[in-house]
């Protein structure tokens, strides 16, 4: 009983990989219902998930990594690959926050600069895909969930890993909200939730690297004072 079963823990992984592979380019799974959108994947939430998703995914990796190689030669790895990675994702994170934010201020913009701001609004951005988005986000959660429980089914001592149960928690309610920000509000403002549901997503996505950040580092600078105390 305290084995790990090392298929169900690859089986979690996949299913997680899968995810992150439809929030990035869901066109290719929703086929024809997507037809009418100018990008792969319906509305900017979903496309913004992988911030949080691909930390996650990198735990996951790390613990793979433990499976196939010494711990010690993936402990010394581990704190410089994090911390690039978490400084480029932090970067990367930021960017997209801009991003959104000038979205969702054009949005609101547009919106309230009646009457051909309106208009203009409305011929962009009042038709916004809710059914399509909600079908992407089905099967999301779907592979979520899947992940969750094969990864139980592995092992239940991961139920102890804190960070791992409080990022997956974060991904699953992440991917919760966006469907309740799209479907709550009117059609019309369908899209202002949308780009509302994004922008957080990428804030707490950076405060997310940021944390990261600061504990790889922190992690490096006490490895390496450890290195120089015998001398």
């Amino acid at each position: 009983m305290d084995r790990l079963r090392v298929p169900l823990f690859w089986l979690a992984g996949l299913c997680l990989l899968l995810a992150v592979l439809v929030e990035c380019a869901s066109v290719a799974v929703m086929g024809s219902a997507a037809r009418n959108l100018d990008v792969g994947t319906p509305g900017w939430a979903i496309r913004y998930l992988p911030v949080l998703d691909l930390l996650l995914l990198y735990v996951v990796a790390l613990m793979g990594l433990g499976l196939l190689a010494p711990r010690a030669v993936v402990g010394r790895a581990q704190g410089v690959v994090t911390l690039v990675l978490a400084f480029f994702g932090l970067l990367a994170a930021i960017v997209m926050i801009f991003v959104a934010l000038g979205m969702l201020i054009l949005m609101v913009s547009l919106l309230l600069a009646v009457p051909f701001g309106t208009i203009a609004y409305m011929a962009l951005w009042g038709t916004f895909p809710v059914g399509t988005a909600a079908a992407t986000l089905s099967l999301i959660m779907v592979l979520k969930l899947a992940f969750c429980a094969l990864l139980l089914a592995a092992h239940q001592r991961f139920l102890q890993n804190k960070g791992l149960i409080i990022l997956t928690a974060v991904s699953l309610g992440a991917t919760w909200a966006i469907g309740f920000l799209q479907g709550f509000p009117p059609s019309p403002l369908a899209a202002i939730a949308d780009v509302i549901g994004a922008l957080v997503i990428a804030v707490v996505g950076a405060i997310w690297l940021l944390l990261l950040l600061i504990g790889s580092l922190l992690a490096i600078l006490s490895a390496l004072r450890s290195v120089r105390l015998p001398g």
